[in-house]
């Protein structure tokens, strides 16, 4: 089992709509069984809250659905991971200073170099939900794959020879 934790600040745009898309690339490869997929923002400010309405908006726009809550990660989350994936520079630092992690902290845009943006712009500020929603699919889309190919082990044989669909 790989287990993933998306984290950005608040916990109600980035990371759930990460987390959101992520489940449903994984449900249509037949693979759910094979992974624990959370997300949790840095901060405390909307801990217990849906998802921002903007957020919601785009997912259900793509037939994505999100009921999950908002979270804060927390140190015992650093051991519970396998990969903690942060959608900014700042959340990663925030990940780091709550201590040595067994998890492998990375960027969730590393997964989509081609897209030329080093980070996900946080919405919350500027509404570009749907660019978000565009870079996190051809991110999660990239995270799939990679994990498929270098964890092949973890898969079914079946599974790891699928294509990965589209959203």
């Amino acid at each position: 089992m790989v287990r993933i934790l998306f984290v950005c600040l608040g916990n109600i745009c980035r990371s759930p709509m990460a987390e959101a898309i992520f489940l449903q690339l994984v449900k249509k490869a037949n693979l759910v069984d094979q992974f624990e997929i959370d997300s949790a923002g840095t901060g405390h400010w909307h801990v217990g809250e849906k998802a921002h309405r903007g957020t919601l908006a785009v997912l259900n726009t793509h037939e994505v659905p999100y009921t999950g809550r908002a979270r804060q990660i927390t140190r015992a989350d650093l051991g519970k991971w396998d990969y903690i994936i942060t959608m900014d520079e700042d959340n990663m630092e925030a990940v780091r200073l709550l201590g040595s992690s067994s998890a492998r902290i990375v960027s969730m845009m590393s997964f989509a170099p081609e897209r030329g943006f080093s980070e996900v712009p946080d919405p919350y500020y500027d509404g570009r939900y749907e660019l978000v929603y565009d870079l996190l699919n051809s991110a999660c889309t990239g995270l799939l794959s990679t994990l498929l190919k270098d964890r092949r082990d973890l898969f079914v044989e079946v599974a790891s020879s699928q294509p990965i669909p589209a959203t």
